[in-house]
């Protein structure tokens, strides 16, 4: 069997606002969906406040673990937008006004009749060396540097930003994965199913537990990285339901 192609991604979630609750971050969610399609595995998610001490540690020590690393929010024209100062600082690298940026954000703001103030200047601000993340929404760019890609914390300009990066990325073998309904909670099933996840270790088995208001059921989700190691695990979770059903109706009869 051929061994399975494994990359793997962080993310860091910048901004006061995701830890106070005033945001209610919607990057990480859609980040892993598509880095799992492209399969790419999301290995760690951190969030740090707008503190340049806080960014360059968590950055420093995901960017060394891991082959790719994501960051949104903190690159705006505000004075608590320090994403970029911290990226420079990790890199050892000037922070600079790009001269593309200048333009791009100069031009821009031109057409919209609007001063292009010292404020949004520094959208155009970035570790030197570091190359654009093209922003189709509001054209101020993210950038990349290293294996860090650093993009803006608005869902909607995230996306676009995501969209442009992704096909850049080096991918791995994705993970395959099938839902199996189990009509017991995860109090009865508990035991089995770390047998079967022990007898099938190439494999990832999830419970979701569901209660409809009288009883408790779980969704039981298998991933693997290959239709045979997928096949073999869900036959025998499918076995394990089975003879938990017998065991059931022998105790009730």
């Amino acid at each position: 069997m051929t061994e399975p192609h494994i990359i793997t991604a962080a993310m860091l979630a910048i901004g006061d606002e995701l830890l106070s609750g005033r945001t209610k971050d919607k990057n990480i969610g859609h980040l892993a969906e598509v880095l799992t399609l492209s399969g790419i595995d999301l290995k760690e998610v951190r969030i740090v406040a707008d503190e340049e001490e806080a960014i360059v540690e968590a950055l420093n020590a995901l960017r060394g673990r891991y082959e790719y690393v994501f960051t949104s929010g903190g690159i705006g024209p505000t004075h608590d937008d320090i994403t970029a100062d911290a990226i420079s600082r990790a890199f050892g690298v000037p922070c600079v006004h790009d001269d593309k940026a200048m333009r791009l954000l100069g031009e821009m703001y031109a057409r919209r009749g609007m001063e292009f103030t010292e404020a949004r200047q520094r959208m155009a601000r970035m570790p030197t060396g570091a190359s654009h993340i093209d922003n189709p929404v509001s054209t101020a760019p993210g950038f990349h540097i290293g294996n860090v890609f650093v993009m803006a914390g608005v869902p909607q300009v995230f996306q676009a930003m995501l969209d442009n990066v992704l096909p850049t990325l080096a991918t791995g073998t994705p993970i395959l994965s099938r839902a199996i309904a189990c009509p017991f909670g995860e109090g009865d099933i508990g035991t089995a199913l770390a047998a079967v996840q022990k007898a099938h270790p190439e494999t990832s088995i999830g419970s979701y537990p569901h209660f409809d208001g009288q009883r408790f059921s779980t969704e039981l989700v298998v991933r693997a990285r290959s239709e045979p190691l997928l096949d073999a695990a869900a036959a025998a979770v499918a076995a394990m339901i089975e003879a938990i059903a017998l065991q059931k109706a022998g105790g009730a009869g």
